[in-house]
């Protein structure tokens, strides 16, 4: 009988397969090896025999192919059994807790992908007559109203289709600010070291000059020398909050006060904001701009079953600067599209379009759906069960796994660990390995920056303390045995469909097209 461990899991006994002999197949019982369809396949045949067309002339002209185009030909069956196969090797939210930091990887709510799938939401088409899409423009509508609502901002922009192009939303609309009132030479952007990396990326991108800010010793910005460096050609700070240590930014509203009376806006990075959704209105920290995730706190964890969509809630001195094209509802009830034919009478200020059409409707059906489900009272114990999961995380391996900020108090939706008390020669890439032995995918690895070896957790409110329990026994078992220095760890996974790879070269030499291996002579007996 197995004893339960100090979290109060009880492990099974341990896996006996690398006692076991090699099979003829490769396969492991139902772990069922697969080659490569190249390997598999021939580049001769093919699954399907079309006859050629008789008495027809072909359209295509000079595009016509005169080559084979090298595809190896399978059968419907094996090409299912190829695929199935391969779906087998990977890990989903579906099979066990996803413990990517920063990246909130949380269950999908069967209900939300059953409302997406409605016929009037998932066959409609961007190019119908307005009057034939009111009922998806209600659900864009109304679902706008809800994010001006929780975040305390004035307006929304609902097109950006993920985090990054909503921060390029943002970013665009503070530059058309500027632009507007003569100040087109601010082109600083200051983007503390605890942002997100997409942050200096987007305010390069869109043309900005992007300058660090330090952290201070509790992982939070160092809001001295922030104020230090404001100045005439700073046109906005970029901030992460919760930041990517997982840390509240405690002196927002400060920083924000700063920042405008130097004449600056304020982008704040919400990615995080299931952190803080229905306990923290960003609005009222003085935010200028924020995109908000929908595909991470509203459901659908990056685009699993849809793509992303990242809407940009706006302040009022922002909010006429904001991208076509957006709803609007009429005293009748009806709903129009304010569409670029229109822009000098209604929005003349708009900096333009961000992407052909409104954004993503499967998004914000699934997001507005969640919204309504969880009402104002689950939407605020979406925030605090996200932070006492993630708290329950790092008080509960503290002891084995160096946390460099537990000294600060609590973390908010992630917790943060170091690789500091290892063995000589041990490192998160060897704890990360042998999490895939114990069936987890990997933590959040060398990120951020501002913490050596870097482990980043987020368990996320939909996991339950069983499965954190679980978990964290685990990584326990894991750290200890980095902590004693224990060889089979260097040389993790076991268990998995490939052992450990040369990732360096592998990323620095990619292999990316099949190349027939080349036939090698027998000797002569």
């Amino acid at each position: 009988m197995s004893a339960i461990n100090q979290s109060g899991w009880r492990p099974s006994a341990p896996a006996k397969g690398n006692d076991a002999p090699p099979t003829f197949t490769g396969n492991k019982a139902l772990m069922l090896e697969e080659a490569l369809i190249f390997e598999i396949g021939d580049t001769s045949t093919t699954g399907v025999e079309v006859a050629a067309p008789v008495g027809t002339t072909s359209k295509l002209g000079s595009l016509a192919r005169t080559a084979p185009i090298g595809l190896p030909g399978l059968s419907e069956p094996e090409t299912v059994r190829h695929y199935t196969r391969l779906s087998r090797q990977n890990y989903a939210i579906d099979l066990g807790l996803f413990p990517l930091g920063s990246c909130t990887m949380k269950h999908n709510p069967r209900l939300n992908e059953k409302m997406a799938r409605l016929p009037g939401f998932a066959d409609v088409h961007p190019l119908q007559p307005v009057d034939t899409v009111q009922g998806a423009l209600g659900v864009i509508n109304e679902l706008a109203v809800w994010l001006i609502e929780l975040t305390g901002m004035h307006g929304v922009a609902m097109s950006p289709k993920a985090g990054a192009h909503g921060e390029l939303c943002g970013i665009l609309c503070i530059k058309a600010a500027l632009e507007k009132r003569g100040e087109g030479h601010r082109k600083v952007v200051l983007v503390p070291e605890s942002a997100h990396g997409t942050n200096p990326a987007t305010a390069a991108f869109a043309g900005f000059t992007v300058e660090d800010i330090p952290a201070n010793a509790d992982g939070r910005i160092d809001t001295e020398a922030l104020k230090a460096r404001l100045g005439p050609d700073v046109a906005a700070v970029m901030i992460t909050n919760p930041n990517t240590c997982g840390l509240f930014e405690r002196d927002l509203k400060t920083i924000s006060d700063a920042v405008h009376a130097a004449g600056g806006y304020v982008y704040c990075d919400g990615a995080n904001f299931n952190a803080i959704v229905g306990r923290v209105r960003p609005g009222d920290l003085g935010v200028d701009a924020m995109h908000i995730n929908l595909h991470k706190t509203f459901s659908t964890p990056h685009g699993g079953g849809g793509p992303g969509s990242g809407p940009v809630v706006l302040s009022e001195a922002l909010s006429p600067f904001g991208p076509l094209p957006f709803t609007e509802r009429y005293g009748d009830g009806h709903i129009t599209l304010v569409e670029e034919e229109t822009v000098e009478e209604r929005h003349p200020d708009s900096f333009g379009r961000m992407t052909a059409f409104h954004g993503q409707m499967g998004m914000f059906t699934r997001a507005l759906t969640y919204i309504l489900s969880h009402g104002a009272d689950g939407l605020r114990q979406v925030a605090e069960d996200a932070v006492l999961n993630a708290n329950y995380v790092l008080r509960s391996l503290s002891d084995v796994l160096d946390a460099p900020f537990a000294a600060s108090g609590p973390c908010m939706h992630e917790a943060i660990f170091s690789d500091a008390g290892f063995a000589e020669g041990y490192s998160t890439i060897d704890v990360a390995k042998a999490l895939i032995d114990e069936g987890f995918h990997p933590m959040t690895m060398y990120f951020p920056l501002v913490v050596h070896g870097a482990m980043l957790i987020e368990p996320t409110e939909t996991e339950s303390k069983a499965a954190l329990d679980q978990f964290i026994g685990a990584l326990r078992s894991v750290a200890e045995r980095a902590r004693a220095g224990d060889p089979s760890l260097r040389t993790a996974p076991h268990f998995a469909p490939r052992s450990r790879l040369d990732e360096t070269l592998a990323a620095r030499k990619p292999k990316l097209v099949w190349q027939e291996p080349v036939a090698t002579a027998e000797a002569a007996e």
